[in-house]
């Protein structure tokens, strides 16, 4: 048995708002709409991933979503320049992560990330 994908799925009252963050800011596509629920993915492929924290690591609160991206700084000056909810500044992390937290529509914390390299 193996575990072949995992979804997040997110309640929210206006689906439209999760293109301009999910779509426009990330550049994740919609793959599929029924109207009652939107899915949006990304071209890359990646193991199905779970973690369970009890801190977000640096002191900061367990963010409800990661995600890795491969230019965080460009993601960081599109959130900045859409006057998003950051609320932890763009960092370099001791364990070799460059990374900030901003808010989504809906209210989750969201930390975007890249691995040094």
């Amino acid at each position: 048995m193996a575990v072949k994908r995992i979804v997040l799925n997110i309640a929210a009252d206006r689906l439209s708002d999760a293109q301009a963050f999910y779509g426009d800011l990330l550049g994740m596509e919609i793959v599929m709409d029924q109207g009652w629920i939107m899915t949006f993915a990304s071209d890359g492929v990646a193991r199905p991933q779970v973690s369970i924290a009890c801190e977000g690591g640096s002191g900061t609160p367990v963010p409800d979503i990661s995600i890795e991206v491969d230019h965080v700084d460009e993601v960081y000056r599109r959130a900045r320049a859409g006057a998003l909810e950051i609320p932890y500044e763009l960092t370099d992390e001791p364990w070799g992560v460059r990374r900030f937290y901003v808010r989504d529509p809906f209210g989750k914390l969201v930390n975007i990330l890249s691995h040094a390299g």
